[in-house]
């Protein structure tokens, strides 16, 4: 397990850095925490990380969204509006799973009983003096 305490945009992107180096063969990142924890800050940074030029967004009412960097392929997930793991089926969700490329998953919970291989879990609560820690770890479904 990795533990990381983060007070800055820059040392959020440093963070994402260091957690794709040391995991550079897993392609499943979980994203959980509370609302306002830093998800969609780590993907954003993460994806800037993997070469991506676009502006990435949050896909909460879209549901995914894609963007293609020169080298890597990011997929970034909003599950919190499904219910039912019918529901990622109608979104093509295993699909998602089996393309080339890294996925980066908010509010995964719903998806986990799909999963398969290796998934590094990434954990976000935000501290008193407003900080976020993060925490990671491997997990193999």
């Amino acid at each position: 397990m990795e533990e990381y305490t983060i007070s800055s945009l820059e040392e959020l992107r440093n963070t994402a850095e260091e957690i794709l180096r040391n995991h550079a063969k897993v392609r499943v990142f979980l994203l959980e925490g509370n609302l306002g924890a830093g998800k969609t800050a780590f993907a954003k940074e993460a994806a800037k990380v993997l070469g991506i030029k676009d502006e990435v967004s949050s896909p909460t009412f879209s549901i995914i969204n894609e963007y293609n960097g020169d080298e890597n392929t990011v997929f970034h997930f909003d599950l919190y509006r499904l219910k039912t793991t019918d529901d990622l089926y109608q979104i093509g969700f295993e699909e998602y799973l089996d393309k080339p490329g890294y996925k980066f998953i908010e509010w995964p919970e719903i998806a986990k009983p799909i999963l398969f291989g290796e998934v590094i879990e990434i954990r976000f609560e935000i501290l008193v003096d407003g900080d976020r820690k993060i925490k990671t770890q491997k997990k193999l479904y």
